[in-house]
């Protein structure tokens, strides 16, 4: 998972980091505007903080607006990122959201298994 995408997961589980959390925040709406698809996708993700479907929103508008390549919001994320490192079990949580994007393990979800059939195309 990206620097940012990472730090606004575990900002919005950590409430003492909630003063870089707005800051980061604003200044994507500053670059982005208010109903970008960044900015929207963070929103959504604040109404659903667990939702890894919405975290994968987050990732892709992250890459497509390249907002890693802004060298004020790098710089605010790397503040967020000190700000959770500091808090207990911050480092952990900053990791574990790593492996979880990482390994790419998703559970749950509707599966249809169907047998395969060789041979003839009936």
């Amino acid at each position: 998972m990206d620097p940012i995408t990472t730090a606004i997961v575990v900002a919005l589980a950590n409430d003492a980091c909630k003063d870089c959390y707005v800051a980061l925040k604003d200044a994507m709406k500053k670059k982005f505007g208010d109903k970008s698809d960044l900015v929207d996708a963070v929103d959504k993700l604040e109404k659903k903080p667990d939702s890894e479907a919405r975290k994968a929103t987050l990732q892709e508008e992250v890459e497509i607006s390249k907002v890693n390549d802004d060298p004020e919001i790098r710089k605010l994320v790397q503040d967020l990122l000190d700000q959770i490192k500091e808090q207990p079990g911050g480092q952990a949580m900053i990791n574990q959201t790593q492996t979880n994007q990482v390994s790419g393990v998703n559970v749950g979800g509707n599966f249809e298994f169907k047998p395969v059939q060789d041979g003839s195309k009936s």
